[in-house]
């Protein structure tokens, strides 16, 4: 086989297959299941093989790597118990990068020749082509992703990719390929965040001055501004984007080269593996590099997280979609009918990302079970880590994508938020601030407006329709001047906190989120 062409320097190579590796991510599909073409389909195929009988005794192990001692070949039952191949051949790109950068360090190390370094490089991109055009056939005899990749290696390369495992171990490889593709992962999920913010935030400027009531205890409260609530949603999903690019930083360290858990007599440099694949340091402790599961922990935690303030904004907006309140009017895009009640208008989309939510917090509790009673340090339990990390990837990409969808194809409704403000004394509690600026006390002041809250109801009028005389009837301190903190409209304009719903201040939010959603708003036009 012609040797591969590339520079023998590390850095280079490291260039080469790092920082030009392409994405394995496409938006709006499923995270690394379901790419364009045919091609991807044919290569998802798993094929059942157990492993055949040795001529002379014993067997072969199929490319299971660890038949030397054996006798005998597993069963059928627990072949397809143990393999992990029809879900982590997702990681294909990230097991291929890895060897790149392990081939590459190897030689460098005087581990294996150039020339040897040169081929293995080749094949590693000759297998990937396979991958790629449909052509590898996934076997369950292999076990994982490593296995068929390096099976097929040697089967390509011969000699040399035998050599490929050296100071490597399946242990620090999966971890390694894991931390790699979750990082991936996160860098997506980002994206995905600030396109959800940008739809939030384009909603919020078609409805600027909108009046909505607030609720507490899901009974009403104060009046607000619409784009101080969706700010609040924006607000919500940056800190999960902070936490997730926290949890990067803290993942971001490379357990190649801790191979079982006690790392290699052979002098290997795993500061050069860890650089080339865009770490920041490898890990310093060969048994914490191979059992730790902290990162994926917390990134499930943060995906919990942000699944539940998602599920928050689709409860909202399937409560204000309701016949009862029709405060928000979806399009039929984002909407569908019942098999038998013809006039039937649902958000499926929101409660379906509401229901989500109880599937991405078993994926947390899955991995936090499975990790709660491992002894030191690599234990097979580890591979039922991944299903959980792809799924909640998968579902919060989705869920982000879909929120962007119906705030795109939803409305406020102005006409009947109109006619619900003056009901529940949305007004009560800046009537309360009035009273403290003409010198009462806030408690005084609270029992006054109170007082004022009974007799309305009594009348069954608004706060702003009781007379001058009767308000004075209540306390002595009531002027004419009252009536501009009364009404929806009075009661917005005189908030003016930092971070409050009044109208300057929510201004000032505004232009705060437009600065930063600029970019991605870019994008869109």
């Amino acid at each position: 086989m012609a040797t591969h062409a590339m520079s023998h320097s590390l850095t280079s190579t490291a260039t080469r297959y790092v920082l030009a590796q392409p994405s394995s991510f496409r938006k709006g599909t499923a995270l690394g299941r379901a790419t364009p073409g045919k091609q991807h389909n044919r290569a998802t195929k798993v094929v059942m093989a157990v492993a055949p009988e040795k001529a002379g005794g014993g067997f072969d192990s199929g490319g299971a790597m660890w038949g030397g001692r054996f006798e005998e070949k597993v069963t059928d039952l627990i072949e397809r118990f143990g393999q992990s191949v029809s879900f982590d051949k997702i990681m294909y790109k990230q097991d291929l990068n890895g060897s790149r950068a392990h081939a590459t360090m190897l030689a460098a190390q005087k581990l294996i020749t150039e020339e040897e370094r040169d081929i293995i490089l080749g094949g590693i991109d000759a297998v990937e082509k396979e991958i790629e055009d449909g052509k590898f056939e996934w076997l369950t005899s292999r076990e994982d992703v490593h296995m068929n990749v390096e099976s097929r290696l040697i089967e390509l390369i011969g000699e040399p990719g035998k050599r490929l495992h050296t100071a490597r171990s399946r242990n620090d490889q999966v971890c390694t390929d894991s931390r790699l593709w979750c990082r991936d992962a996160i860098d997506e999920m980002i994206g995905r965040i600030r396109n959800t913010q940008t739809a939030l935030f384009d909603l919020a400027e078609k409805h600027e001055g909108l009046v909505v009531p607030g609720y507490t205890h899901l009974q009403r409260a104060q009046p607000i501004l619409i784009q101080h609530e969706l700010l609040a949603y924006i607000e919500q999903l940056d800190r999960d984007r902070t936490r997730l690019l926290d949890c990067r930083a803290r993942m971001n360290v490379s357990p190649l080269g801790a191979c079982a858990l006690a790392g290699t007599g052979l002098d290997i440099d795993r500061f050069a593996t860890a650089k080339m694949l865009g770490f920041d340091r490898p890990s310093p402790n060969s048994i914490d590099a191979v059992s730790d599961r902290d990162w994926l922990i917390e990134y499930l935690s943060a995906l919990s997280i942000m699944a539940m303030h998602t599920s928050r904004i689709a409860e909202q907006w399937v409560i204000w979609t309701s016949e009862e309140f029709k405060f928000m009017l979806m399009n039929d895009k984002v909407s569908t009918g019942s098999s038998i009640m013809p006039q039937k208008k649902n958000p499926d989309p929101m409660e379906l990302t509401r229901g989500k939510t109880g599937r991405v917090y078993g994926n947390l509790v899955t991995v936090l079970t499975i990790c709660k009673g491992l002894p030191q340090a690599y234990n097979r339990d580890l591979q039922e880590d991944k299903e959980p990390m792809f799924d909640s990837t998968e579902t919060m990409l989705m869920v982000l994508d879909v929120v962007a969808e119906f705030a795109k194809n939803c409305r406020f409704n102005k006409p009947k938020l109109d006619k619900s403000l003056p009901f529940g004394f949305l007004d009560a509690t800046t009537l309360a601030d009035y009273l403290v600026k003409k010198g009462m006390p806030f408690r005084s002041g609270h029992e006054v407006v109170g007082r004022a809250v009974a007799l309305a109801e009594k009348k069954d009028c608004t706060l702003e329709q009781l007379s001058l005389e009767e308000l004075k009837g209540i306390n002595e301190i009531f002027t004419e001047d009252v009536y501009g903190y009364l009404g929806h409209i009075n009661s917005v304009n005189k908030f003016m906190s930092y971070g409050s719903t009044g109208a300057a201040r929510v201004g000032e939010q505004m232009a705060v989120w437009r600065e930063v959603l600029k970019p991605e708003m870019a994008k869109s036009n």
